[in-house]
């Protein structure tokens, strides 16, 4: 299923010296080509100017409820009438109180109450402020009536106290607001993934590796959670930042990799096994650097556990979704793979076309055959694999006669 982007979006900024951060939002908005309708309340005007939103936007700002220029006298309801979703950043805790009681007072509160698209706030105040139980309860009200609450976050705050109330950053921002479009597909299933490659130590400092970015296991583990599904990640050493609301579990080696695995199969509805696992390890590796004492060295490498076949081997598994990296015969070996392992579902791609690169693209083999995803960043191909895995686990596959 894709998800179409949101095209016009209000952005309301309210009173907070996290107003600033607002800027640099529209700025990133209209870059992605959104239709950025900011609307500001009086206390924000004190904190950022109209002009400059407008420069960052692109259009004019809206900050009056008797701006006429509907002609009807309706402004706030055709503005609310034609966006995509509302997102107010920051939130303040007094435009979040007058939010949960329905209050209506000035042309942002207004268009809130007269929206049919979805409505997001990002709080921004003192730690006290937050943590107040007023503000508490009015939160608790938000979720209650379906608004989305991105953050806050914690850290130092401009008053110069420390905790929870910043505001969120933008480009974070920008990946919830996506995130909260997808449909909830995965709700209440528990999905356990592992990315990235291994490390097989030779000695103290050399080993085993590959070149495995972990750009398309953290690419799934994000769109799961997109998808309402809570996530673990097994994870080997990479340069990313872990998928907010993961619970990350770092390996180094497979034989950690596959403890990190097994100590978290309780309850997992689904297993993708994305990682890059190095095939072999040595014997006995060296405690000690090895000295360049030799014209030549030998190795002795044992087979690492296969940690998909041994999951999909369980009386009882998950939903065991493999992955195959093939430099030539994609499907006939990827297909191999997946019916010697007895796999629902396997994701093959060329190592060419795809190793460490943010671009990619995927044959799904299953059951009823080759369903191929044409090139696309990453996540896009994530979040048409687990549509897939959706589909196929409301359904039950058909096999091919």
């Amino acid at each position: 299923m894709v998800i179409p982007p949101i095209k016009k979006l209000i952005v309301g900024i309210t009173g907070g010296i996290a107003a600033y951060k607002a800027a640099e939002l529209a700025r990133l908005l209209t870059r992605r080509g959104v239709d950025t309708q900011v609307v500001m309340t009086e206390a924000a005007r004190h904190f950022i100017t109209p002009v400059t939103l407008q420069a960052l936007s692109g259009k004019p700002v809206l900050t009056d409820l008797w701006d006429d220029r509907s002609g009807n006298g309706m402004t706030h309801i055709e503005i609310a009438r034609d966006a995509d979703a509302i997102l107010i950043v920051p939130a303040s805790a007094d435009f979040l109180a007058k939010l949960a009681h329905g209050m209506a007072d000035d042309l942002l509160t207004n268009i809130c109450l007269a929206r049919s698209c979805p409505l997001l706030v990002a709080p921004a105040m003192n730690v006290r402020m937050w943590e107040n139980p007023a503000t508490q309860r009015n939160i608790a009200q938000l979720r209650r009536d379906g608004v989305i609450v991105l953050g806050p976050d914690d850290g130092a705050q401009a008053c110069g106290d420390i905790g929870a109330g910043r505001m969120t950053e933008p480009e974070t921002l920008l990946e919830m607001l996506e995130a909260s479009q997808q449909p909830k597909l995965l709700h209440g299933k528990k999905v356990l993934l592992t990315a990235g490659p291994t490390f097989e130590a030779l000695d103290a400092v050399r080993g085993i590796t590959n070149l495995s970015s972990g750009k398309m296991g953290y690419a799934l583990a994000r769109a799961a959670l997109e998808m309402g599904a809570e996530v673990t990640l097994v994870s080997g050493r990479v340069a990313l930042e872990p998928p907010r609301g993961a619970n990350v579990i770092p390996v180094t080696s497979a034989r950690e990799m596959l403890d990190g695995v097994m100590e978290n199969l309780k309850g997992c509805d689904i297993f993708i096994g994305v990682a890059a696992v190095a095939d072999y390890r040595a014997r006995n590796p060296n405690k000690q650097k090895i000295k360049k004492n030799a014209k030549t060295l030998t190795l002795e490498l044992v087979p690492n556990p296969d940690i998909l076949a041994r999951v999909a081997a369980l009386p009882k598994p998950p939903f065991c979704v493999g992955f195959a990296a093939e430099s030539e015969n994609l499907r006939e070996y990827a297909e191999q793979k997946r019916r010697r392992k007895k796999l629902p579902l396997l994701a093959a791609n060329l190592i060419q076309d795809a190793l460490g690169g943010d671009d990619s693209e995927l044959i799904l083999l299953d059951d009823n055959g080759a369903h191929p995803l044409p090139r696309a960043p990453k996540l896009v191909l994530a979040r048409q694999l687990l549509a897939h895995v959706a589909h196929m686990l409301k359904k039950p596959s058909r096999k091919k006669s």
